[in-house]
């Protein structure tokens, strides 16, 4: 890269270059996105704090570079940057490989377009896996707040009804028959298993938030027990903590609650490991910086990811897995995932999953302050 390493002067005129801190230019800089102000001839002008962070260079040293250097085929952006300072286009946008040190080039959609100021144009830059992860947390919140209309319209719609129902079973129990009361007492006991499920599924909507500190290695130290206790034989829980991570705002119990179901979700998942006796599930966290979930940009963010070396998600339900009543598993609710994402939204998070044969990863996301 050694376009990067030029000094902080025009390449044209000589003069130095516009101070980063102007500014015209600060708001780049609450951007998630890669951004780089440049001239037509592709020296670099500003380059905002996510570029900096992309290529692993100091702003002092891209800028005054030349930005085409940047890029595996230095030329297409050199043509690029010519046809908007001709006037041929407003705007152009195309993908390429961006070139960072000591790592391996990224590919990203560049975004090519003019200024009010003549000679100087903006690129911007969508790292392709980035612009997809987005585009999932955005379905995934659209969707979990989709679920909750639908679950707490539907909850109530049978709730009413389910009570109707369970009360003239009871009349007519003492209207009949001894013998025929074995009929009544099936429907008053499925009318009582679908109160249940619909209880279930008001749970997060009824029960208000408990703030109060939260240590998240207590939380799945309560988890680990639990799963343990319930699947003693054949399961070895493990541990992969970070244990600087600091305390944060949150409900305990909803956490607790939400590792919990993807925890139980796994162990149910590891039958067949467990009688081998070589299953395992690992609570692992972790710190992430200048992370974007939810729409939103964060300087620190809690990973917590539950790990598990069973069969994977069934590809027939991947993208569907937090729908509620989706279930991979013979008579199981399929609201276990649909609450946990429920429970990690309301801490403005967000959980994601990655899943193959072997391995399969619920990463669960939540701001630190």
């Amino acid at each position: 890269m050694d376009g990067l390493n030029k000094p902080y002067f025009s390449a044209v005129s000589g003069l130095p270059l516009p101070v980063s801190g102007s500014p015209r230019f600060q708001s780049f800089d609450l951007l998630a996105t890669l951004v780089a102000v440049v001239r037509t001839d592709g020296t670099v002008v500003f380059a905002n704090a996510a570029l900096e962070d992309a290529l692993g260079i100091s702003r002092r040293t891209i800028e005054g570079s030349q930005l085409p250097e940047c890029f595996t085929e230095p030329l297409i952006l050199q043509n690029a940057l010519e046809g908007a300072g001709s006037n041929e286009f407003a705007t152009l946008r195309y993908d390429a490989w961006l070139r960072r040190l000591n790592h391996e080039p990224v590919p990203v959609h560049v975004v090519v377009a003019q200024t009010d100021m003549p000679g100087e144009a903006i690129v911007e830059l969508l790292p392709l896996e980035q612009q997809a992860k987005q585009d999932r947390e955005e379905r995934l919140i659209d969707q979990a707040q989709a679920n909750k209309e639908l679950i707490r319209n539907l909850a109530h719609e049978i709730k009413n009804p389910l009570g109707g129902i369970r009360g003239a079973a009871q009349l007519l129990q003492m209207e009949i028959d001894k013998d025929l009361s074995e009929y009544t007492q099936v429907i008053i006991h499925e009318a009582d298993r679908l109160q249940t499920l619909v209880d279930r599924l008001l749970a997060p909507h009824r029960r208000p938030h408990l703030v109060g500190d939260v240590n998240i290695h207590e939380v799945c130290e309560r988890v680990r027990s639990l799963i343990l206790a319930e699947f003693p034989k054949g399961l070895r829980v493990m541990r992969d903590y970070d244990i600087s991570i600091p305390e944060f705002r949150g409900d305990r119990e909803q956490l607790i609650q939400a590792v919990l179901n993807i925890a139980h979700n796994a162990a149910q998942a590891l039958a067949e490991r467990m009688a081998a006796g070589d299953a395992q599930i690992t609570f692992k966290t972790r710190i992430a910086r200048q992370v974007t979930f939810g729409k939103q940009r964060y300087r620190l963010a809690l990973e917590l990811h539950v790990l598990d070396n069973g069969p994977g998600v069934p590809d027939s339900i991947k993208d569907r897995i937090f729908y509620p009543l989706v279930s991979g598993r013979e008579g199981g609710s399929g609201l276990g995932l649909t609450l946990a994402q429920t429970f990690v939204q309301q801490h403005h998070g967000l959980i994601e999953c990655e899943s193959r044969p072997g391995r399969t990863d619920f990463k669960l996301l939540i701001p630190l302050p």
